[in-house]
Order: C-alpha cells, then sequence, then structure tokens
C-alpha cells in the first residue's frame, strides 16, 4: 500500500521520475480543460439549453451565491480562483470511482501548492482592494513588534489548509484500501460512496477557507471605517 501517489513512480531516467502525483494531476487539468471546452462552445441564451449548460450555471451560480455570502462582495473577481480550487479539487477527488486510480490530492506536494496559490492570492487580492500600503500595514498594528507574529500567522494557516487535506484524503483512501481488503464483497459500494462525499466535502472546506482568507484582507479596510464613524 502507497501511502502517496507521490511513491507510485510509473518513469524514470536518471534523477528524473514521473510519478503518480504528476500523471493524474496533468489528467485531472486535461479532463477539465477539455469538459469546459465541450460545454462552453455552444452557450445559448434561449429558454431550451443543454443539460450540461445547465449543470454549469447550477454550479457557477452556486459557488458565486457561496463567495457572496462569505466576502460580502461582489463575486465576480474572486470566481475564477476560488471557482478552479474548488472544481480542481473536487473533480480529483470524484475520479476515485475508476480503477488504478489515485487522488493527486493525497500527495502532500499537490496540497502544498493549492496552499501556496491561496497565500499569494490572499496578498494580491487584498492589495487590489486596498492598495498596497493600507494592506501591508496591517502586518505592523497595532505595533511593529506584531510584525514575525502576523507572517507567521500567515504561514501557519497555508500550512493548516494543505495539511488539512493531504490527512482526510489521504486516510480515507487508505482507511478504504483496509476495509475493501478485509471485506471486498460487502464494503466497496459503500466506502466508494462515501469517498465521494468526502471528497466533495474536502473541495468545499477548502474552497471556503480560502475565500474566508481572502474576505479577511479584502474587508479589513472597510471593518476600519465603519468603527472610526461614531
Amino acid at each position: 500500500m502507497h501511502i502517496t501517489p507521490d511513491m507510485v513512480v510509473l518513469w524514470q531516467w536518471g534523477p528524473v521520475q514521473l510519478n503518480a502525483t504528476i500523471v493524474f494531476t496533468w489528467g485531472v487539468m486535461a479532463l477539465l480543460v477539455l469538459a469546459s471546452w465541450l460545454v462552453t462552445r455552444r452557450l445559448s441564451a434561449e429558454v431550451r439549453f443543454s443539460r450540461w449548460q445547465n449543470l454549469l450555471e447550477v454550479v457557477v451560480a452556486g459557488i458565486g451565491d457561496q463567495i457572496r455570502e462569505i466576502g460580502q462582495q461582489d463575486p465576480r473577481r474572486y470566481l475564477p480562483f476560488v471557482g478552479t480550487l474548488f472544481l480542481f479539487i473536487a473533480v480529483s477527488n470524484i475520479l476515485i470511482v475508476l480503477p488504478g486510480y489515485v487522488p493527486p490530492t493525497g500527495s502532500l506536494s499537490t496540497t502544498a501548492a493549492l496552499g501556496i496559490c491561496v497565500l499569494v492570492a490572499v496578498p494580491v487580492y487584498g492589495i487590489l482592494q486596498q492598495g498596497a500600503r493600507a494592506y501591508l500595514r496591517q502586518y505592523v498594528e497595532p505595533s511593529v513588534l506584531m510584525l514575525p507574529f502576523n507572517i507567521m500567522g500567515e504561514l501557519s494557516r497555508t500550512l493548516a489548509l494543505a495539511l488539512r487535506l493531504f490527512g482526510n484524503v489521504m486516510s480515507g483512501t487508505m482507511i478504504g484500501a483496509i476495509i475493501v481488503a478485509i471485506a471486498p464483497l460487502v464494503f466497496p459500494l459503500l466506502m466508494q460512496a462515501l469517498g465521494l462525499l468526502i471528497g466533495l466535502i474536502q473541495a468545499y472546506i477548502f474552497a471556503v477557507l480560502a475565500m474566508v482568507y481572502i474576505a479577511a484582507a479584502t474587508l479589513a479596510h472597510k471593518t476600519k471605517g465603519k468603527n472610526a464613524n461614531p
């Protein structure tokens, strides 16, 4: 049993390795690109449209509503980033129904990369909303002595975000494999259904936390402005 898809080496030439994490990550990205192209190539504004366009609109509208509820802002700026996070993680986890597939989200390198994306996106959106000076001033409030603690807080929550996703996906995969090995005729369908549910929940949690961090960075100046007014 492999703890992480990083350990499944599919091809190697000297120090260069091609492991399951890389293959399945690129496979998921290719699938998302292909599906997006197929669904959007014939978009229609008519009353009747394809079921795939209907599904796409439901997903996009649902993600937009969640962003609006969490961020209290127009979701259009954040929808591409947060929506991509959700769809990538969700599809990566859903594909466990395929034989031989190992979710790349069960690799710490993948979840760390997703966490770094959030780490970079938070100050980018914060600076776009507030300006560089106003955003960076938060790190030295209420005193410049808080600078190292605020930086450590940013890094630690990114690490927690990556470890949470990695731990939940990896442990779920291992537990499912153990139970299926013990009772292969009783639990496979149940474990697959449970794995799909957990995978979707983890995608939702990751996307929501990413939006919470972004909202905290972009709404800080509004909160301060309200507190300053009598």
